[in-house]
């Protein structure tokens, strides 16, 4: 089962992969229809190894699936399984599928997985392979999924309400999330600010990042960060189209943040480990924008800062929180975006080392060997 936000290369890698698996899209009326006309009949045409297309539009079919991974149970891979809305999707697994499907959630590309990937650009596949046309890509993309996905999950009835909400967010990516703030321009409940928010975690367009739970004595902010999944998604919300309109944006440092962010999360679901990233702050102010755990339980503390060159004064939350924690603390990395004259990794003050992106997912997502 591969899970993941719409246009993210689903498809597109179950069929590379499995070449000689049969194929069959359940967004199709006539597939749809020949599905419920028929049910059994259509199971038993099927010839495994097939691949499920966008199976949350026919949810039954788990039920006939079971039923057949039960009765020849060490037979692997006769089924392969994508869907865009996790939330519900994950539940009729849940319900039908526990202990019988593998789960996989793709995310657009990585920095490590393709050298086009930038944070004006971001990582869906079909921007990178038409970067002149990212404007019209990002503007479809963003109706289409108003009027299939949100609609799919949930009746929200003011999508351009809903649209201005999207483009609200963007504004705050990387900041504490606050219901409240977001429910006053829009005149909309802080229930219906919550509810929106679920929409679009379900649907694999934001994230929320909770803050790192440990207590050390001191009273913590305990409200999620907001960060969207594709940075080049949220330039287009924020109106940002070119290298130079991104450079001279009062949302630069919030951008390459989130970034940052994203990345982890990517590289993190990419190697097939869980998705563990953090931030922290407490009531005086201490705060560190990343904490990530690192195989064997310790941890990472990182920084994200737009310069090209990194100061001293930027170390200084890492290394307080690093004496509050203790020895648990493996690394403190300061990240900020590569200059060719500057080294890939660098010592810049005691147990901190200022690093680019991709030193910074070398170390805390190392490849599997």
């Amino acid at each position: 089962m591969v899970t993941g936000p719409r246009r993210s290369g689903k498809t597109t890698l179950l069929r590379r992969t499995f070449p000689a698996a049969s194929y069959w899209l359940l967004e199709e009326p006539e597939v749809l229809a020949r599905f419920r006309a028929d049910p059994r009949g259509f199971v038993d045409s099927l010839e495994p190894p097939v691949i499920l297309d966008e199976i949350q539009n026919a949810p039954e079919l788990f039920g006939w699936i079971r039923a057949r991974i039960d009765a020849e149970p060490n037979r692997k891979g006769r089924w392969l399984l994508t869907g865009s809305q996790e939330a519900p999707l994950m539940q009729r697994v849940t319900e039908s599928m526990a202990g019988r499907a593998a789960l996989f959630q793709l995310l657009p590309l990585s920095t490590r997985e393709s050298p086009r990937v930038s944070m004006i650009r971001g990582g869906y596949p079909e921007v990178l392979a038409a970067p002149r046309t990212a404007s019209i890509w990002f503007r479809s993309y963003l109706q289409t999924y108003l009027e299939r996905d949100v609609r799919a999950v949930t009746d929200v009835r003011d999508l351009t309400t809903f649209r201005r909400f999207v483009g609200l967010l963007a504004s705050r990516c990387g900041q504490v999330l606050n219901r409240s703030d977001l429910a006053a321009p829009l005149g909309v409940s802080v229930p219906t600010i919550s509810q929106w928010l679920s929409i679009l975690e379900i649907t694999g367009q934001v994230l929320l990042v909770p803050p790192y739970f440990e207590n050390f004595g001191k009273r913590l902010i305990k409200s999620p960060k907001l960060y969207f999944v594709d940075s080049g998604l949220l330039c287009h919300l924020l109106g940002i189209d070119t290298v130079s309109q991104l450079e001279k944006s009062p949302f630069l440092g919030a951008i390459f943040e989130n970034f940052v962010a994203s990345e982890i999360v990517k590289d993190q679901l990419g190697m097939g480990r869980r998705r563990e990233l953090y931030w922290f702050r407490d009531q005086q102010q201490l705060e560190v924008d990343f904490v990530v755990p690192l195989p064997g339980g310790g941890l990472a503390l990182c920084e994200a800062k737009t310069t090209v060159s990194a100061r001293v004064a930027d170390t200084t939350s890492m290394q307080r929180l690093r004496a509050a924690i203790g020895d648990r603390v493996e690394s403190c990395l300061l990240v900020h975006r590569p200059s060719a004259r500057s080294p890939r990794s660098a010592v810049v003050a005691e147990g901190v080392a200022a690093v680019d992106l991709k030193g910074l997912l070398t170390h805390i997502v190392p490849e599997r060997t």
